[in-house]
């Protein structure tokens, strides 16, 4: 139950991307025009304030659903016996960014959607994604495995920054584009073309690391974190050719949610790759010592012909 719990939130809180993302490509982010409340005198979306009301107010009645999530999480991790402290911990984490997150979609409408500040919600999300992707993963348990080489960790963490970077510059992509959230909403004043363009170039860099980290995987044996490494390229190349046809063909709504669904897969990707080659387990191996070929053995071994025990 806890597993499927905090699968649940992954799944949650990526579905509330999409759903803010709706949001602002219907021109509903001002629909409920202040906050906490929808109107001056009501909490709730009325009949006059039509469709726009009704998306916005949806939104926010999601973030319940996701907070309600969280909460049954941390409480299945709290009565869990033996109670595990990093379970309680990370789904601590996850149920208290949520009122955080949701302070924060609070000030993009007191901001009348300022571009950076939709910028920072979106870029929450993720970091409210990589809480529930942790958690869930605790769940799961670790494998016992050695440490992967030292190249290898540090090209893992290479690729999860820039695959941040790219997260961070299509936001800047996003607020010098036409969908706003509203047709009153500003601007960030960057040039789109220019942006877009520097946006492109931090994908295709993402795109050739990733590439190497496969290739040097396989080349190790790392069977696992390289098939990690492979999904991510695919799902990396899938979200690079909706970007590409969506900018060609002035930026669809329809194409530009998908591109949002997109982000997120490509962020939980990353962190696939990352836990896979970086996350070690800590428990302590009594029997036998961990078998340093699962990771390809030295060099030395190598050319010895030798499994890399002795």
């Amino acid at each position: 139950m806890l597993r499927r719990l905090a699968l649940a939130s992954v799944v949650a809180n990526v579905a509330i991307v999409v759903s803010g993302g709706a949001v602002r490509l219907t021109d509903s982010g001002l629909g409920c025009p202040t906050w906490p409340r929808c109107t001056d005198e009501s909490y709730t979306a009325t009949r006059e304030m039509g469709i726009h009301g009704a998306i916005e107010f949806g939104n926010r009645m999601f973030t319940y659903v996701v907070g309600f999530i969280a909460l049954a999480a941390f409480i299945a991790a709290w009565r869990q016996r033996p109670r595990q402290r990093p379970l309680v911990l990370l789904s601590g984490a996850v149920l208290l960014g949520i009122p955080l997150q949701g302070v924060i979609g609070g000030i993009t409408v007191l901001t009348n959607l300022n571009p950076w500040v939709v910028g920072l919600h979106f870029l929450a999300s993720m970091l409210m994604l990589l809480a529930a992707y942790a958690f869930w993963r605790a769940t799961r348990g670790l494998p016992v495995a050695p440490p992967a080489p030292k190249p290898v960790r540090a090209l893992a963490w290479l690729v999860t920054g820039v695959s941040a970077a790219v997260l961070v510059v299509g936001t800047w992509v996003t607020g010098s584009g036409p969908h706003s959230g509203d047709h009153g909403a500003a601007r960030n004043g960057l040039d789109p073309e220019t942006i877009s363009q520097v946006h492109a170039d931090l994908v295709f860099l993402l795109i050739g690391l990733s590439v190497a980290g496969w290739l040097g995987l396989r080349a190790l044996g790392a069977h696992t974190a390289a098939r990690a490494a492979l999904v991510l390229i695919a799902v990396e190349l899938g979200q690079g050719l909706i970007g590409f046809v969506q900018y060609f063909t002035d930026l669809p709504v329809l194409l530009v949610g998908a591109h949002m669904l997109g982000a997120c897969l490509v962020w939980l990707a990353t962190l696939s790759v990352l836990w896979a080659v970086v996350v070690r387990a800590k428990r302590r191996v009594i029997e036998e010592q961990p078998d340093v070929s699962a990771w390809g053995g030295s060099l030395q071994d190598r050319f010895a012909g030798t499994t890399g025990n002795t």
